[in-house]
């Protein structure tokens, strides 16, 4: 084993670790941090991959854009931040999901790359291609993507707004303000 190999390796161990400490953590802000540690393990691994490119479009995009699109929402939400519980009593359910989910990926992968050994090539994470690929082969799932983030960021601003919903009682909103500035109560 190459100490290329190791290194991936060990950042593969440390991503998959951290992915695990999302998902089972129960304060949702230690989740967020967690979440940036896997997305820079994934980075680690596509430059040891020599994907240079990719792994800094993976630190701007997700490390510097999702977790913070993910820490915004918490704040902006209310969300409890301290040792507030995420469990909704629904452990077991969740983790059949899970090992079903990744099941069929590790078989979908496995069935997919039987017999392929392709040696890497020189410059496979230019821009250059990468552009290409994600220009005209993948353009429809990028701008789906692109839609997806900008409707997360929409309903978290909408669901942060206090003034939709039933007024509280006392509050402002309860009064009817006249055009010559009296009041009904």
């Amino acid at each position: 084993m190459t100490g290329q190999e190791i290194v991936f390796a060990l950042l593969g161990v440390v991503a998959v670790g951290s992915g695990v400490l999302v998902v089972t953590t129960r304060q949702i802000v230690h989740a967020a941090l967690w979440l940036v540690v896997s997305f820079g393990a994934l980075a680690g691994g596509y430059l040891v991959l020599t994907a240079e490119f990719v792994a800094w479009v993976q630190v701007l995009i997700y490390v510097g854009a999702v977790v913070v699109l993910l820490l915004f929402g918490i704040m902006l939400t209310r969300a409890p931040i301290g040792a507030a519980e995420l469990d909704s009593g629904n452990r077991w359910a969740a983790l059949a999901v899970a090992a079903g989910t990744a099941a069929v990926l590790v078989t979908v992968v496995v069935l997919g790359f039987r017999g392929v050994s392709a040696p890497p090539k020189a410059g496979g994470g230019s821009a250059e291609e990468l552009g290409a690929a994600v220009f005209r082969t993948w353009v429809l799932p990028f701008e789906v993507l692109s839609v997806l983030l900008l409707a997360a960021l929409v309903g978290a601003i909408v669901l942060s707004r206090s003034d939709i919903g039933p007024p509280e009682p006392g509050h402002e909103a309860d009064r009817d303000v006249h055009r010559d500035g009296e009041e009904d109560r």
